[in-house]
Order: C-alpha cells, then sequence, then structure tokens
C-alpha cells in the first residue's frame, strides 16, 4: 500500500476524543474541521514542561530520499504509548515548494505518519499563508511608506527586506519591482525567498507569546536611510497589523498518528537554509501533556541538532534528555564510496566506510553533553549482516542501538526501540548542554568555532556583502545573537558532493542575513540558496484528484 492508501485506510479519531486521552481541555480546542484543532498557548503549564522528558531526533548526512527522521519521531512515540507511556511527537509543517516539488509530501511514511496527511501536506489550518502573507504585507507596506513620501525627502539607501512565497521558483531569486511608470512605484532590485526562510517563520518558532511575537516583528530590520540609520516595522507603524495576521497562526496544531495519538505539527523552517525546528510553543504544548516527547530537527546533526541546540534551547531553556542519530544502510553506504546507484544493493566494505559520518555525528552530539543512541532506520531491502555490522559498531563505541521498522510494523516496530529509551533516559540521562559558542562571541568567533568544531573546516573565508554585514552588526549592537548557518545539507563542506566526512575545506560566507526581530544571525554559505528550484520531474507531475481522491502525496 502507498503512503496515501494507509492514510486513507486508518479510521480517524475526532480530534476531542484525541485531547481528552492526554488530558488537554477539549472546550479549549479551536476546530478546524473533525480531525485539527488549534490549542491555545495559555494552556502551556511550565512546571509540567519541566518535568516531561524530550528526546531529539537527528540523523547523519542525508542522501537526496532523506534518512527517515520522521518515520522514526512519530514510530518512537507510538512504541512508547505501546509499552505504556504518554508520549507525543512535535513535528514541522510541510511546505508546499518540497510537497509539489522533489518530496510529495512530508508526513513521515508507511505506518508513521500524521494525519490527515492530505490536509497537513496541503493547506492545513493556514499557518503558511498566514506567515506569508505577514512578510509580503510588511514589503508592501514599505514599498508604499517610500513611494508616499518620496517628495518629502524620505528614501532607503539599501532595503534589507524581500518578498517570500511557498514555492520553489528560481525565477524569483532576483527580480526588479516598480516597472512601467511612476504609478507603479520606486524601480529597485529585490527577490523572493521561499516562506521556510522568511524572518517571521523563524519569529513565529521562537515566539513565546503573543506580546513577544509582536516585540519581534517592531524589531525587523527592513532597511538603512539616506543618513545610515536603521528602519524597522516600529519604524513603520505597522507591527500591530503584523501581528493581528499572524495572531492565530501561532496556536499549535494538533493532530492525529496513524494509530490515533496525539501529535503537535506546528511551524516550518528548513534546516539548510534556516533553523530547521518546530516551534518552541508547540514543543511545551506537547511537553505540558506527555511525559514522553519526541521531536525532530531537519537534514543531519551538523545543521538540524546543532541549530537546536545553540539556537532553539539556548533561546528556550529546553535541554533533550536523549538524542538519537538516525542512519539507514543506504546512507551509510553513499557516505562509503558506493555509488548512488547501487547504494541499495549489499556492500558490507562501502558501509563500513560510511560508519566514519556516522562517528563524527555522534562525536559532535556528544561534545554538547548529549546521550546519544542509534537508530537504524530499516527498509525493506536491507540485509541483516548490514545491520549487525552497525549494531557491532555503536556496541565497541558504547553506543546505544536498536531498529526501527515503524514504516512497516507501526507501533511493533518501534517497542525495542522505546524500551532502549526509557532505559537510556533512567540510567544515562544527558549532561546539562554544552553550547558550541558563547553570546558573547563575535560573530567571527562563532562562524569559526561551528565551521571547525562541527563541520570540520580548516579556514572560514568572508565575501565582500558578508564582511559589511559583519560591520553593520558591530553598529547596530547585535553580535550577542546566535547564528543559523545556510549550507547544504549533504556534506560537512559546502560542497554538497563531498560525502563522508570532508576535511582539509574553507567555508566561505558568501553574504549575511540580519534577523534582528528572530534576534539570529543567518550566515549564507557556499552557493546555498533561499528560494529553492523546481526538479526536472517535480512530483507536481504526480499529483492529481482520481475518483474524487487525492492522489500522489506520499
Amino acid at each position: 500500500m502507498t503512503d496515501i492508501e494507509i492514510a486513507r485506510s486508518t479510521k480517524l479519531e475526532e480530534i476531542e476524543a484525541v485531547a481528552s486521552k492526554y488530558g488537554i481541555p477539549t472546550k479549549e480546542l479551536e476546530h478546524y474541521g473533525h480531525y485539527m484543532a488549534k490549542v491555545p498557548t495559555r494552556l502551556i503549564d511550565e512546571e509540567r514542561v519541566k518535568k516531561s522528558n524530550l528526546i531529539l531526533v537527528t540523523a547523519i548526512t542525508p542522501t537526496k530520499a532523506g534518512i527517515g527522521k520522521t518515520t522514526v519521531t512519530i514510530g518512537l512515540a507510538l512504541g512508547l504509548t505501546r509499552i505504556g507511556k504518554k508520549a507525543i511527537c512535535a513535528l514541522r509543517e510541510p511546505s508546499l515548494g518540497p510537497v509539489f516539488g522533489m518530496k510529495g509530501g512530508a508526513c513521515g511514511g508507511g505506518h508513521t505518519q500524521v494525519l490527515p496527511m492530505d490536509k497537513i501536506n496541503l493547506h492545513f489550518t493556514g499557518d503558511f499563508h498566514a506567515i506569508t502573507s505577514a512578510h509580503n504585507t510588511i514589503t508592501a507596506l514599505l514599498d508604499n511608506y517610500m513611494y508616499q513620501n518620496r517628495d518629502n525627502g524620505f528614501a532607503l539607501r539599501e532595503v534589507l527586506w524581500n518578498r517570500v512565497l511557498d514555492v520553489n521558483d528560481r525565477g524569483l531569486r532576483d527580480i526588479v519591482t516598480g516597472m512601467g511608470g511612476k504609478a507603479n512605484g520606486i524601480v529597485r532590485e529585490s527577490g523572493f525567498d521561499i516562506t521556510p526562510a522568511s524572518e517571521i517563520m523563524a519569529i513565529l518558532c521562537l515566539a513565546k507569546d503573543e506580546d513577544d511575537l509582536r516585540r519581534r516583528i517592531e524589531n525587523i530590520l527592513l532597511g538603512y536611510t539616506v543618513e545610515g540609520k536603521p528602519f524597522t516595522v516600529k519604524d513603520l507603524g505597522v507591527a500591530g497589523a503584523i501581528t493581528v495576521l499572524l495572531r492565530d497562526a501561532l496556536a499549535p496544531n494538533l493532530v492525529q498518528t496513524t494509530e490515533n495519538t496525539a501529535a503537535f505539527v506546528h511551524g516550518g523552517p528548513f534546516a539548510n537554509i534556516a533553523h530547521g525546528c518546530n516551534s518552541i510553543l508547540a514543543t511545551k504544548m506537547a511537553m505540558t501533556f506527555g511525559d514522553y516527547v519526541i521531536t525532530e530537527a531537519g537534514f543531519g546533526a551538523d545543521l538540524g541538532a546543532e541549530k537546536f541546540y545553540d539556537i532553539k534551547c539556548r533561546k528556550s531553556g529546553l535541554q533533550p534528555k536523549l538524542t538519537l542519530i538516525v542512519a539507514t544502510a543506504q546512507g551509510l553506504k553513499m557516505h562509503g564510496g558506493v555509488a548512488v546507484d547501487d547504494i541499495k544493493k549489499p556492500n558490507n566494505e562501502g558501509l563500513r566506510k560510511g560508519l566514519a559520518n556516522l562517528d563524527k555525528h555522534i562525536k559532535n552530539l556528544q561534545s554538547f553533553g548529549q546521550t546519544v543512541a542509534v537508530v537504524f532506520n530499516r527498509y525493506a531491502g536491507d540485509v541483516v549482516e548490514e545491520i549487525d555490522i552497525v549494531k557491532d559498531y555503536c556496541a565497541e563505541i558504547g553506543v546505544g542501538f536498536a531498529e526501527n521498522d515503524a514504516y512497516a510494523d507501526g507501533s511493533k516496530g518501534a517497542v525495542d526501540l522505546a524500551n532502549l529509551v526509557v532505559d537510556t533516559i533512567e540510567k544515562h540521562p544527558s549532561e546539562p548542554l554544552k553550547l558550541v559558542y558563547d553570546d558573547t562571541d563575535s560573530i567571527e568567533e562563532k562562524i569559526e568555532k561551528v565551521a571547525k568544531n562541527i563541520y570540520g573546516a580548516a579556514s572560514i573565508s568572508f565575501a565582500a556583502p558578508a564582511k559589511k554585514k559583519l560591520q553593520m552588526i558591530k553598529e547596530l549592537g547585535y553580535e550577542h545573537f546566535p547564528i543559523c548557518i545556510a549550507k547544504t545539507q549533504f556534506s560537512f563542506s559546502t560542497d554538497a558532493k563531498q560525502y563522508c566526512v570532508a576535511s582539509g575545506f574553507d567555508v566561505n560566507v558568501r553574504d549575511i542575513v540580519i534577523n534582528a526581530g528572530a534576534e539570529m544571525i543567518v550566515v549564507v554559505a557556499g552557493s546555498i540558496m533561499r528560494m529553492p528550484g523546481l526538479p526536472k520531474v517535480p512530483a507536481a507531475m504526480n499529483i492529481d484528484i482520481v475518483g474524487g481522491e487525492i492522489e500522489g502525496l506520499s
């Protein structure tokens, strides 16, 4: 059965029934149909949050098909529930860009999905549309302000605020606006990022409440006046209007899994071009009502996990009790030098060589003070001999190991993993987090510490635009912000084709984006783009309505 066929065959429970299992007050739910609801942020209980067990799921450097973190995250929640624990998963929302581009869907797979998957994959509760609208409303209001006040001597020497769209569209990366005469505005260069890269997305995922949301929106840096003064949303006078657009989107979304357990799905920044974590509010909501909360960080541990610790945990005070790193036989073989077309075939030697990638990630995670366990995410064609190689290696280095077969068997396939997690947290919980850098480090020092200590870089270089932004950051007093490095997800380096463990490479910082509202500095490294393009054959080619049912989402 396909993912969508499994999803369609699952008998969904009314969302009140799902909520009541966890003590979520059903009268507080704001319904979006029968099976989805928003839960007001006032229900978050910080004392309960402190008592809950947070588990982070990350992965080795992924293949283009991914490694299966979402499958493991949902599967573990199901497995923990099966052994009698009160477990909830907290995930990001899918972006329409990858859904219609490469992935075709992002709600898990097989018997480990969040449902209703068609609605979650598409427009869901409208959060992405609200973020897109809020971002572009700021742009429209800024353009209008410049246009209406041009005769009063007002002008921006530099505009830092682009537009966003939740579509993969390379043709919009760089554009010119205001063409066609004075009535159409001021002619200027601009461009589009994808919505998951929007600063509004980061703000929504990092805000602690509505007041904090508004404060952050006010602080968004839009550009510089001709006098060299920063110009913000507060100066524009529209923070209230933008907060209104985002008010409903701030509340976490409650849905269910293929076994009718609770899941919170909220926020969706990418980890290669943004910070890659679901909202702090959704994680804390899950921790309010769940004794075990499983969340994931995007792509490999060098991107998602590092940003989870250094940005999300730094800002929220959250600390995982355990970090799980997901590996697959195919991924390890790719990093072991096996041609991508052959990674589905048995190859013990290639897999052994690929363990170097796993080892580098494990050591990185342990440097944060984290207790680490390895999850082998099983695929149908995997052979026992290769699984045993990974299992024996983990035993050799003293790291816990379990298989995940929840994709095929649901909660049954994750019982061993669930038992490992409970046992590890009880006997060997993680130490207090040791972050890679201090708030007081300069931005250059922060970049160097991440690039050298986490990626393994030999050097860091800065292009002229990046040097200019570094000076701006110092003048504005933003050096205490954490950094969010945007780079390829396919390598420790900035070269997507350098598999396994790259060494001796330079991290070239091409540009820097100041996210004063999100309170982080986005460091653009290598050739990474904040607006992805579509592949030669987009997933949209396979998505359709057949006999009244949506097909092609996976």
